[in-house]
């Protein structure tokens, strides 16, 4: 389906990474989005970003209001897929299926780190390799260079939105991997630098309120959710065009 001009494919976490495995095997470089309401709106300004999330192999769904949207329209999901435990998932199964996996972003030992937790957590976890994610634009290529050595075949990247899909989107086939995600903060949480949101928070969808409370600086990010409602609204009645539409037709 299609949410405010943004591609969602609407499936759970165990087709999802079913399917992610697969395109891990098969080699063919595929791009998954975990995506958020952040980054639909970020979408509405941000062509390129947009049409890298619409060429996607797989858009997940990753936030409760796209989750809300989508259930309206007809989608029946029971649960958002988030990066944390879609990680975690793929990486049970490439421990199962002899694949090799990457990690790159976060501060500088943080994608080691949580590389070094999976791999307790899921015996013969083939780690290929673990880097940061600060480096610059032009040393991009030896980045994914060094990946393609590394022999990896899933590749992590969790650095954030819209950094973490501009370097998919370029560089995921250089690589050599068959599949790679974004993540966002993921390594962060499972490293265990920054707190899980409770389980009540989670099953009532407000992991973005247990982080505006532990992280008040947050709040200007927070304002996407009520114009992602306010766009939605507009899109549902018929006073707009979806971004998709709008650049098709020439609109603004």
């Amino acid at each position: 389906m299609e949410i405010l001009g943004c591609r969602l494919d609407p499936i759970d976490e165990t087709e999802a990474a079913a399917r992610i495995v697969q395109l891990a095997r098969e080699g063919a470089g595929a791009q998954v989005v975990t995506l958020g309401t952040e980054m639909v709106v970020h979408a509405q300004r941000d062509e390129r970003f947009r049409a890298i999330v619409n060429a996607s192999a797989l858009s997940l769904c990753d936030t409760v209001g796209l989750l809300t949207v989508a259930r309206r329209r007809g989608a029946e999901l029971g649960e958002r897929v988030t990066g944390v435990e879609l990680t975690g998932d793929l990486c049970a199964r490439a421990a199962r299926e002899g694949l090799p996996v990457y990690f790159l972003g976060g501060a500088p030992g943080v994608a080691a780190d949580a590389a070094a937790i999976l791999e307790v957590q899921h015996p013969g976890l083939q780690i290929a390799g673990a880097r940061d994610g600060y480096f610059r634009d032009d040393e991009a290529p030896e980045v994914a260079a060094a990946i393609r050595e590394s022999g990896a075949k899933l590749l992590f990247v969790g650095m954030g939105f819209p950094r973490q899909e501009y370097f998919l989107a370029d560089y995921v086939r250089e690589s050599g991997c068959g599949a790679g995600i974004g993540v966002g903060g993921s390594f962060d949480v499972i490293s265990g630098r920054v707190d899980r949101a409770p389980p009540l928070f989670r099953k009532f969808g407000l992991e973005w309120l247990y982080r505006l409370i532990k992280e008040p600086q947050r709040w200007r990010r927070q304002l996407a959710l009520p114009y992602f409602v306010w766009l939605v609204g507009l899109e549902e009645i018929g006073l707009r065009k979806s971004a998709r539409a709008s650049a098709a037709s020439g609109g603004g």
